[in-house]
């Protein structure tokens, strides 16, 4: 199955030059959502995965099921101020800037082996801030996966020239 091609593509969104990939076509599609999980599932079942944690909000989506078929807990990894309880955050430079993300203080025990999830990877800055959120509460991440990598914004290799393991299923190069 060609996940790519169920990939939307939609130009200068949200602003001119821009190639905003849309997941919810590949969401929309059952096959293609179910055969997205089964692959994320294959890789990383009985690799000891106690935590997953999803960065918000498509994070959300694909960690609650990956998480569900792991038989793991799930960690919401969200912006500034959107969660109930008491939390700890972690503050990441943007292009003008600053953002914060933040999850539960009591999300993540120390040692937790804790994966990363999110749709894609740009520049790293909103994962490489939620690794360093997870580590500051004592998990240990085990990789960073991804639906899509946008390699020419050069996030993979940020996160891999830290010495974090980053997984995607498609690659966008040069578009």
């Amino acid at each position: 199955m060609d996940l790519r091609a169920l990939i939307r593509t939609i130009p200068d969104y949200p602003k001119p030059g821009i190639m905003f990939r849309d997941i919810t076509t590949l969401l929309g599609d059952a096959q293609g959502f179910a055969r997205t999980i089964d692959i994320f599932t294959e890789r990383y079942a009985g690799k000891g995965i106690q935590r997953v944690a999803g960065i918000e909000a498509r994070g959300f989506i694909l960690g609650g099921a990956l998480a569900h078929r792991l038989a793991t807990g799930f960690v919401p990894i969200r912006k500034r101020g959107k969660l109930p309880w008491k939390t700890v955050g972690h503050d990441y430079e943007l292009e003008y800037g600053t953002d914060r993300v933040e999850m539960h203080t009591d999300a993540i025990a120390p040692g937790d082996r804790v994966l990363l999830v999110d749709d894609l990877i740009a520049t790293g800055g909103t994962a490489l801030a939620s690794i360093r959120l997870i580590e500051l509460m004592g998990g240990r991440v085990a990789e960073a996966c991804f639906i899509i990598d946008l390699p020419d914004l050069g996030g993979r290799q940020r996160l891999e020239s830290e010495g974090h393991s980053v997984h995607a299923l498609v690659a966008f190069e040069g578009e």
